[in-house]
């Protein structure tokens, strides 16, 4: 099976200039957005990340196989097609043709096949329906949701979660009421300084108990005027598992204000002043 999957690669790089420009595709693939997958409640672990395009998410064709349990992937060179065949199912999908075919018959389809890093890979929620699959979207944890009777994930390919429901769940909250206007960096900000004091002796040990921390007075306005409770938009989900997964942009900063409406001067006096994001001044 894996020749086949090598087999399938070099037969794309062969007629890479028939097909979308590498650029092109890389401007089209968002890296940005951590996507988590599940099959049956459990998450993948896969060698390459998925991507959103238009709204919908890319995966490798090789998890069509390995976590989809489909019998074959094969590579049609003659008509630049990916094949995946799965008991009396047939997929042919052309790369760069909002067309498919399903045993022979031609469907429509709103994103087709696409080459990203060298890695071919199709919309998962067409190719997954059409194996037998149920998937949904869960949009509080940007997580895409496969269900297929029967199937039991590969040992191999199973991953623990990097962080729980509860850790999105929150972060993201305290980021959409304290950002909301901000752009990403200074979103993932906020993140971070949350994370930070988690880290932190100083404060309490988990997002929870930091957003709500009352040791010194009210730590963020927010939970103070219900804004805490408000459902996060997108960008904020999508800060809060990029700051979950490690990306920082102010460092081990602690503190954050905004000092055209700060009440209290406490921070800017007695913290050490890291760096300005948008509306917000950042400290150690």
């Amino acid at each position: 099976m894996f020749r086949k999957f090598w087999l399938l690669t070099a037969a794309i790089l062969s007629i890479f200039t028939f097909i979308t420009p590498m650029k092109q595709a890389k401007a089209a693939a968002n890296f940005d957005t951590p996507i988590c997958l599940t099959v049956n409640d459990t998450y993948l672990a896969m060698d390459s990340e998925p991507f959103l395009y238009a709204g919908s998410t890319f995966v490798p064709i090789r998890f069509v196989s390995s976590a989809l349990g489909a019998d074959e992937v094969s590579w049609d060179a003659g008509k630049k097609t990916a094949v995946i065949r799965d008991g009396g199912t047939t997929i042919r999908l052309p790369i760069g043709k909002k067309v498919a075919y399903i045993n022979g018959s031609r469907v429509s389809v709103d994103k087709s096949v696409m080459l990203v890093n060298d890695r071919t890979y199709v919309p998962v929620r067409f190719v997954a329906e059409h194996l037998g699959c149920t998937v949904s979207w869960d949009s509080a944890s940007y997580t895409v949701l496969i269900r297929k009777k029967g199937s039991v994930v590969p040992e191999a390919l199973r991953a623990e979660p990097k962080y729980d429901k509860d850790e999105i769940y929150w972060l993201s909250k305290i980021i959409h009421a304290e950002s909301q206007g901000e752009p990403m960096e200074g979103k993932i900000a906020v993140g971070n300084v949350i994370l930070n004091r988690v880290e932190s002796p100083e404060f309490p040990s988990t997002i929870y108990s930091v957003i709500f921390d009352r040791n010194y007075g009210v730590q963020f306005s927010p939970t103070l005027d219900g804004s805490i409770y408000q459902t996060p938009l997108g960008d904020s989900v999508i800060a809060a598992k990029r700051a979950l997964r490690g990306e920082k942009t102010v460092g081990k900063s602690l503190y954050f204000l905004n000092p055209k409406t700060a009440e209290s001067p406490w921070i800017i006096n007695n913290r050490k002043y890291y760096k300005t994001i948008a509306n917000h001044d950042f400290y150690l």
